[in-house]
């Protein structure tokens, strides 16, 4: 028997794959579009907190309508931890941008997933392959490169802020895996208000009032916080629902490389030598794992097929 078919006529396989796919390319810009709207700290976390809150509501509302208060309590404990966790992965990811090149906060930030399988080890006791221990051996030598290499630039805070996002993001991943099957998304509304209450607060404590950004960044803002993180977060959180861990690993790696793509072409953050050579490590490593675990996926599922 094929894959069960879904809603369009899709196997779960290809829906996880457009899920997944398109949410990573529709984030593709998010670094890029937070260099261009060139706001101080407190003001691009506040304004991409309340904004995509209110468009992280707006797509709960529209996929569940009267249902949309029993879908959060399907999420129970497990999703407050997730929203606090992602408010984190929000604070370090943004600020992060503000204080290194967008590669290096992109390149940080894919070794979420290997992060997630050492969480995986301490948490629910699961037992790493050899090829796993090699791999974040691999990924963490290609980020000590990366970081190492921006010491001149006084950017460890950056570097800092994008490793606090990618430790918090993979313990989101390891959360979430502990109740399999319920889409933890919506829960996102509340990092949007955490995120943009801690932005405010901020504001209100250091000059003592909220100003409107100017016409340029507020439509990056706007572009940025109202349409893009909202659609495409909700498309990857709802993703590895339907996919292998391998293969969201691997359509993740769009964001990273496609995201460095843009910054370098617009802003010209072109990486060094020792930079180019600690990412093509992470990203070099990170594909091959997927592939090669990818591989063995599709081994077994036709040994089952056939027996």
């Amino acid at each position: 028997m094929g894959e069960a078919q879904l809603g369009l006529g899709l196997t779960q396989r290809q829906r996880g794959l457009l899920l997944t796919g398109g949410g990573a390319l529709i984030m593709s810009p998010d670094a890029l579009l937070i260099k261009l709207a060139a706001l101080p700290d407190a003001e691009i976390l506040m304004w991409r907190g309340f904004l995509s809150g209110l468009g992280f509501f707006l797509i709960n509302l529209a996929r569940h309508g009267r249902n949309t208060l029993g879908v959060y309590r399907r999420c129970g404990g497990t999703g407050i931890a997730v929203a606090l966790l992602f408010s984190m992965t929000t604070c370090g990811f943004v600020l992060g941008n503000q204080y290194t090149k967008a590669g290096n906060v992109l390149m940080i930030l894919a070794a979420a997933p290997l992060i997630a399988a050492l969480f995986s080890r301490v948490i629910l006791g699961e037992r790493l392959p050899l090829r796993t221990w090699l791999a974040i051996g691999t990924c963490m030598l290609g980020i000590g490169m990366i970081v190492i290499d921006d010491v001149g630039a006084g950017s460890w805070l950056g570097n800092g802020f994008a490793l606090i996002a990618a430790t918090t993001l993979a313990l989101n991943f390891t959360l979430c895996r502990r109740r399999p099957g319920i889409d933890m998304s919506p829960m996102l509304v509340f990092n949007g208000l955490i995120v943009g209450s801690g932005g405010a607060l901020l504001l209100l404590m250091g000059s003592g009032h909220i100003s409107l950004p100017s016409i340029s960044s507020g439509i990056y803002v706007v572009l940025l916080c109202l349409v893009i993180v909202p659609a495409g977060v909700t498309l990857l959180q709802r993703g590895p629902l339907y996919l292998p861990a391998a293969e969201v690993g691997l359509l993740l790696l769009l964001e990273v490389v496609i995201g460095t793509l843009w910054a370098w072409g617009i802003l010209g953050e072109r990486p060094s030598a020792v930079a180019f050579v600690g990412g093509a490590l992470v990203l070099g490593t990170l594909t091959a794992k997927g592939l090669y675990e990818r591989h063995l996926e599709m081994r077994v599922s036709k040994t089952l097929a056939v027996e």
